[in-house]
């Protein structure tokens, strides 16, 4: 950022510096040569021709310099024939006139004196009664031009060096001070890291804010996931064991039946491995990227390929509601999720299905009705345990209601057993983040 600034500032203050340097050096040029300019004219005015035909001033020049030998400022009039008319400070000098026509006033430097360059500015004039063109010129020593080109130039080069380091010493200071918050920021991970802090404290300025609320609502949930990774890992290390057991107590005591306690205690295993696997391959897509998935083109293929499996029991599956939302997430997560509602609706109810979704809040909420028997309401929460099942006489894991909770929470939804108030059976209630 500093180095930024200096290749910015540097240019325009050089840039500037060129052109003011321009315009009031010819501004001090245009001020000695109009300091010239009225002597001349001052000279012209004063002139008159003698009786020999030589000029003559009426009256005599106001400038003192020019009655003091070598003073640095210079008259001379001069005309073809005649001597030439020279100010007393030419001395044993004289100009040249540079050849040329000068019926309107001339400029020009000359080198005519050893160490002493001149600016000259002169006139040709034609005076009343003369019988010849008079040239009339002022020159003056260029030293006091140069002094006050080298004094502007001296000024300006300190005043604008002072600028500039002012500028870059102000723009270091506000990358410092701009930026300091970023290593306090760093000070305080570092602190998290080596555990001595939880979160990244906010008393920050305004600019750092929303960068401080990211990483302390990114620690929570690395912290939550972290905290849910080790409670179902417990969870499935408990589930293990009782199974584990058996099987370890079966084969020590060499049971006739050993084969069909294996089978059945390896099924209630692979049930669990299941159930987490999928809870992890949801978290796993939910953590990875924000995904949008539409709601009814997935209803729909789900409602027919429901209808087909449980054709021979004349399944009816109807939807309604609006067709423009969208899931927030995975639409493998969302199949699963409404795939094992519909399939419970279509196994437990007497054959049709009706299916209602309706933006609430921004959720999309799906409500799933079918026209069986329905559960009772103490026993609706037991149904999200793993491997609880109401009716053994039907196949399944007893794993779906589970997992569908499971998805949902991940996601920051819900699902909910109801009575259905039209068809009498069971209304599942789930309620998944919008899309925008």
């Amino acid at each position: 950022m500093i180095l930024l600034a200096a290749a910015w500032i540097v240019p325009l203050l050089l840039i500037g510096g060129l052109a003011l340097d321009r315009v009031l050096g010819d501004a001090i040029t245009r001020n000695f040569d109009g300091q010239l300019d009225f002597a001349l004219t001052a000279m012209i005015a004063a002139a008159d021709i003698g009786p020999a035909g030589e000029v003559r001033f009426t009256r005599p020049l106001g400038d003192q310099r020019f009655f003091e030998p070598y003073s640095g400022l210079y008259w001379q009039v001069s005309a073809k024939g005649q001597d030439d008319f020279r100010s007393r400070s030419l001395w044993d000098r004289s100009l040249v006139a540079e050849p040329g026509d000068c019926r309107a006033v001339c400029r020009s430097d000359s080198h005519r004196f050893k160490d002493e360059p001149l600016r000259i500015v002169e006139r040709d004039v034609v005076l009343p009664g003369a019988k010849s063109v008079f040239h009339f010129q002022v020159a003056q020593s260029t030293a006091d031009l140069d002094a006050q080109t080298a004094s502007l130039r001296s000024t300006l080069l300190w005043s604008l060096s002072a600028l500039g380091l002012g500028l870059l010493v102000l723009a270091a200071l506000q990358s410092t001070y701009g930026l300091s918050p970023l290593g306090r920021v760093s000070r305080a991970i570092a602190a998290i890291r080596s555990g001595q802090a939880t979160r990244v404290p906010d008393d920050f300025p305004r600019e750092i804010s929303p960068l401080i609320a990211e990483l302390n609502e990114l620690l929570e949930y690395n912290e939550q996931q972290a905290e849910a990774a080790r409670r179902h890992a417990g969870n499935l290390a408990h589930a293990l064991k009782t199974p584990m057991s058996v099987l370890i107590g079966e084969a020590g005591s060499a049971a006739p039946d050993l084969a069909a306690t294996v089978a059945t205690q390896t099924g209630i295993m692979r049930r669990h491995v299941d159930h987490h696997l999928a809870r992890a391959r949801a978290a796993g897509r939910r953590s990875a990227a924000a995904a949008r998935a539409e709601v009814w083109p997935s209803l729909e293929a789900l409602a027919r390929t429901i209808e087909r499996i449980h054709s021979s029991r004349g399944t009816v599956i109807d939807l309604d509601g609006d067709k423009t939302l969208a899931f927030r997430g995975e639409k493998q997560d969302f199949e699963e999720m409404v795939g094992n509602l519909l399939d419970n609706a279509a196994l437990y109810g007497g054959g049709r299905v009706f299916v209602t979704v309706a933006a609430e809040a921004a959720m999309v909420r799906l409500l799933i009705e079918d026209d069986g028997a329905g559960i009772p309401p103490h026993e609706r929460e037991r149904l999200f345990e793993r491997g609880a099942r109401l009716d053994t006489a039907q196949p399944g894991t007893g794993l779906g209601l589970a997992i569908v909770r499971d998805v949902a929470e991940i996601y920051g939804g819900s699902v909910e057993l109801g009575e259905s108030e039209d068809l009498g059976g069971l209304a599942v209630t789930l309620r998944l983040p919008a899309a925008g």
